[in-house]
C-alpha cells in the first residue's frame, strides 16, 4: 500500500507534464531546448570516447555528425539541401555560412564535407564535454578579444589548407543573428581565402521563423532549406580586393536567404 501511494505523486507529475507539453507552447519550447542541449552534451561523451584512440583529428568530426543527425527526426525538422553538386570538389576551400541560433549545429552537420573543420570562438573550448569533443574534432579556436592572435591563427590555417588538404567553415557574421536578415560580414574568412588562394563556397540556411522563435518561445516541427551556392574564386585576388569580395558574397547570400526563406512554407515534393 505504501509503495502504491508513493507512485501516485509521480504518476500525477507525469500526467501534468504531458498535459503542459501538449497545451503550453512556452513549456514545450523549454522542454525541447533542454533536451537539445542535454543531447549535445551527453552525445559529446560518446564522441570523446570514440575520438580518444585517434587523438585530435579532423576525422573525428564524423562522430559528431553521427551523434547529431538523429535530432532532425526527433524534432520533426525536414531539411532540404539544394546545390549539393557545388560541394563535390576535392580541393581546399573556405565555407561561409549564416548564423542564426544554436540549431545551426544540427543543420551544419547535414552538409559538412569531409576534412572540414569549423572555426569557433575560444569560449566553446571551456564548455565541458562539448568543448573537449570539439577540440578532439580538430576545431580551430579563435580568441576574438585578441585580434593579433586571431590573425596569427588564421595565417597558420591558410598555410595548412593546401598542406593538409583541409576545408574550413566560418560564420562571417561573427555572432548569432535573430533578426531575420544578415549582419554585416567580418572580413576574416575572406582574408583567409585570399591569403590561401582558395575558393569560397557560400552556404545559406533559410529562416527558422516558420518553426522556431527564441523571442516567442516557439519550437514546432517544420522545414528548413540549405542552399549551397557556386564557389567564388579568389585566385589572383590580393588583400585590397577583400572588402569588395566580402560584400559580393554577402549580397549573393542575402538574396538566396530571402528567396529560400519564402519557400519553407511551400509543400515539399
Amino acid at each position: 500500500m505504501e509503495l502504491l501511494l508513493l507512485h501516485y505523486p509521480f504518476t500525477f507529475l507525469f500526467i501534468a507534464f504531458l498535459v503542459l507539453y501538449q497545451v503550453h507552447p512556452t513549456f514545450r519550447y523549454f522542454c525541447k531546448m533542454t533536451f537539445y542541449n542535454l543531447w549535445i552534451f551527453m552525445q559529446s561523451i560518446l564522441v570523446i570516447m570514440l575520438s580518444i584512440p585517434r587523438g585530435r583529428s579532423v576525422e573525428n568530426v564524423k562522430f559528431f555528425r553521427m551523434a547529431l543527425l538523429p535530432l532532425k527526426h526527433i524534432f520533426g525538422i525536414e531539411i532540404v539541401v539544394k546545390g549539393k553538386e557545388n560541394l563535390k570538389t576535392k580541393k581546399p576551400f573556405v565555407l561561409v555560412m549564416n548564423h542564426q541560433t544554436s540549431l545551426d549545429i544540427l543543420l551544419m552537420m547535414e552538409i559538412l564535407p569531409n576534412r572540414c573543420v569549423p572555426i569557433a570562438k575560444k569560449e566553446i573550448l571551456y564548455m565541458g564535454t562539448f568543448g573537449l569533443a570539439c577540440w578532439l574534432g580538430g576545431l580551430i579556436f579563435i580568441d576574438r578579444k585578441k585580434k593579433e592572435e586571431a590573425i596569427t591563427t588564421l595565417t597558420e590555417v591558410a598555410h595548412s589548407l593546401h598542406k593538409e588538404n583541409l576545408r574550413v567553415l566560418i560564420f562571417p557574421e561573427g555572432t548569432r543573428n535573430h533578426n531575420g536578415s544578415m549582419l554585416p560580414f567580418k572580413r576574416g574568412a575572406f582574408q583567409l581565402a585570399v591569403k590561401a588562394q582558395v575558393p569560397i563556397i557560400p552556404v545559406v540556411i533559410s529562416s527558422y521563423c516558420n518553426f522556431y522563435s527564441q523571442k516567442e518561445k516557439r519550437f514546432t516541427p517544420g522545414r528548413s532549406i540549405i542552399q549551397i551556392l557556386p564557389e567564388v574564386e579568389t585566385l589572383g585576388l590580393v588583400p585590397d580586393d577583400v572588402p569588395k569580395l566580402t560584400e559580393q558574397v554577402r549580397d549573393s547570400m542575402l538574396t538566396a536567404y530571402q528567396r529560400i526563406s519564402g519557400m519553407t512554407n511551400l509543400p515539399s515534393h
